[in-house]
């Protein structure tokens, strides 16, 4: 798969290991270099060409544009928006659009990058992407998110596709996101192209298990790491990050399994700041559900009515809890505040995309804390999106319980596959799962000839 780097190569087990750094917490994370740096290491394990680290190292292609929108009050409004294609050797790309004000080309070039890796860590015949507008849809009107969407589809109408790169949705874009989306493209192209974008409404090509896919997907790798630690479920209690739909999800199917959420944490708009809303008892999934905004923010007074402690939003990671489930954004475990984790703590199962830093990632390995990586955990979205985009192409759909067994097979097989090399070569869960992906993705890329 691959020849001899120019440079002395290292004991492969050595090199895996997370690099230690200085405490560069007060810097700004560029998502991106922590990517590379991700990268970079498991390509010193796998002794990576330096073409193929090249290759890998970079997006093969990438699209900046301006989105011009008439708002509502008359005034012409400019978005930034972007499509970034990490890499296509093992299929169509595949990556969600996030609406964000903060976003920038360096995290969506980071996204991409984690998909490509995360298609291949569960084996499905996708390359990475990853897209995004920079904008606040808290503030726009339904109208002119429209505009937004429809635009972002005209600029990039010839470089996307059912067989070319699939979008989906992400943070704060939802079903009727996908659905502009997709009448735009269709007319644009003049037919009927499901299979152009994943995440659509049910009925309109959109696939029964996608709303449920991720969160049950972070579960099912927590389901098995409890399996190989000899942990029941009902005796562990977790804290999450986020309330949106990775985490709605991820919350109810581990309370099914029998264990208990004491706390969760999200942003709230009116105050521009996060609050983790805890009862030591366990929340109660559909009372709290029953006052959260569209974006999955909890409206704190009526939290406080409902006998629900009011914290600050970091108080989420400093629970005495078993398990952590950041579900929220990137860069969320510091070096800052890892060490504030409770000493109970078991697992960290990652729903959201890089939210551990590579200074946190070191010191959680050296407290042996079982991390289930981003690209592995929250796969289950993509896998998912797989599903529908095979059903939509083949104009035939599956029924809800046959999706997520199918979902659920995926999940568990790349589970064992990552766990079975992480204990043979001694490495952590991330960098067995990214030897895996990076391994496969490399593999494709020489059998086409490319490097």
């Amino acid at each position: 798969m691959a020849t001899t780097p120019t440079e002395p190569v290292v004991d492969r087990k050595e090199a895996a290991k997370p690099a230690q750094s200085s405490n560069r917490s007060h810097k700004p994370f560029n998502s991106f270099q922590i990517a590379q740096a991700q990268f970079d290491r498991v390509a010193e394990y796998l002794t990576l060409d330096p073409a193929t680290r090249d290759l890998l190292r970079f997006p093969l292609r990438e699209y900046q544009f301006a989105i011009p929108v008439r708002m509502d009050d008359g005034t012409v409004k400019i978005f930034r928006g972007f499509r970034v294609q990490h890499n296509d050797a093992r299929g169509p790309g595949k990556g969600g659009i996030r609406f964000h004000p903060q976003e920038t080309i360096d995290t969506v070039r980071a996204l991409s990058m984690w998909m490509t890796w995360k298609c291949a860590v569960v084996d499905i015949p996708l390359g990475g992407a990853k897209g995004g507008v920079i904008c606040d849809p808290h503030n726009l009107s339904a109208r002119e998110q429209e505009q937004i969407c429809r635009g972002w589809v005209r600029q990039v109408a010839r470089d996307v596709g059912p067989v070319i790169d699939v979008p989906a949705p992400d943070v704060m874009t939802d079903a009727q996101h996908m659905l502009w989306m997709l009448d735009e493209f269709e007319r644009i192209h003049g037919g009927r192209f499901p299979g152009f974008i994943t995440g659509k409404p049910v009925g309109l090509g959109g696939s029964l298990g996608r709303t449920e896919a991720t969160g049950y997907g972070v579960v099912i790798t927590l389901r098995e790491a409890l399996k190989e630690l000899d942990i029941r479920p009902e005796n562990t209690q977790a804290t999450v990050q986020g309330f949106g739909n990775v985490a709605h999800y991820a919350i109810e199917l581990y309370q099914r399994l029998g264990g208990r959420v004491i706390a969760v944490a999200c942003w709230d708009q009116a105050d521009q700041c996060a609050y983790t809303y805890r009862k030591r008892d366990g929340i109660d999934l559909q009372q709290l559900s029953s006052i959260t905004d569209h974006f999955g923010g909890i409206n704190k007074h009526k939290a406080a009515d409902l006998g629900y402690e009011v914290l600050s939003g970091d108080a989420w990671i400093e629970q005495e809890v078993d398990i952590l489930i950041p579900a929220a954004m990137e860069n969320q475990i510091t070096g800052d505040n890892v060490n504030r984790m409770s000493p109970r703590l078991r697992i960290i199962a990652e729903g959201a995309n890089g939210p551990t830093t590579p200074e946190a990632d070191a010191q959680i390995r050296e407290r042996g804390i079982l991390l289930i990586p981003d690209f592995l955990a929250n796969a289950g979205g993509v896998t998912c999106s797989y599903f529908e985009q095979v059903q939509s192409n083949m104009n035939y759909f599956w029924e809800k319980d046959e999706v997520l067994g199918k979902l659920d097979v995926k999940m568990t097989s790349a589970y064992f596959a990552v766990s079975d090399l992480a204990r043979r070569e001694t490495l952590s869960m991330r960098d067995a799962a990214y030897a895996i992906a990076i391994g496969r993705v490399a593999k494709a890329c020489h059998e086409r000839g490319w490097v």
